[in-house]
């Protein structure tokens, strides 16, 4: 069976890149639009590098035409979040149950919630002082990183790490897991 994913995207985009590149030929799964809440995302710029359909979709055109952007996702069996900053609107929530995928750089349920993305999350976790850290995979509810943990992969954590050494070590986790992940989901439904 074919799956056709939107890709919600609110920066860099090096999470969507790595996610068009794992599919790109797979003929399972086609990326049928990467759409963003910000027209200045680099991610754009990688969608169109890479030849997939992208568009903007503001905050305002999130929250109030919500007919607008269920048309632009009509044809998509799968939203993927990579480093999307807003709240998933509870109708999209509704409309997709158990395929709004997100990926959150900690060990949810720890340093989750409103406020906690990026650099905050690294923040936070060195200034706990821990041990580990790491990524969870997770489906979308209406609560904020608050729905059923799919997979979580860890990564040791020294005194001495930086907030850009977590960074890194996070974002080296990201590029090896989340587009198989992604996979896994997609094979077993």
């Amino acid at each position: 069976m074919k799956h056709n994913l939107a890709i919600f995207v609110s920066g860099s985009g090096t999470n969507c890149e790595n996610i068009i590149r794992y599919f790109n030929n797979n003929e399972d799964v086609n990326i049928k639009v990467v759409i963003s809440n910000r027209s200045d995302a680099y991610a754009l710029v990688r969608a169109t590098n890479l030849g997939v359909r992208n568009i903007v979709v503001t905050r305002k055109q999130f929250e109030e035409t919500p007919d607008y952007v269920m048309a632009q996702v009509a044809d998509c069996d799968y939203i993927i979040l990579a480093g999307f900053l807003l709240k998933v609107p509870d109708y999209l929530i509704e409309a997709y149950p158990n395929r709004i995928i997100n990926l959150h750089p900690a060990l949810l349920p720890k340093y989750g919630g409103k406020g906690m993305y990026g650099h905050h999350v690294h923040e936070a976790v060195k200034a706990a002082g821990e041990k580990e850290t790491g990524i969870t995979i997770h489906y979308v509810n209406s609560e904020i990183d608050g729905g059923a943990i799919i997979e979580q992969f860890k990564t040791a954590l020294s005194s001495s790490d930086t907030i850009e050494d977590i960074e890194q070590k996070i974002h080296v986790l990201e590029q090896e897991n989340f587009p198989q992940v992604i996979e896994r989901v997609l094979k077993a439904n």
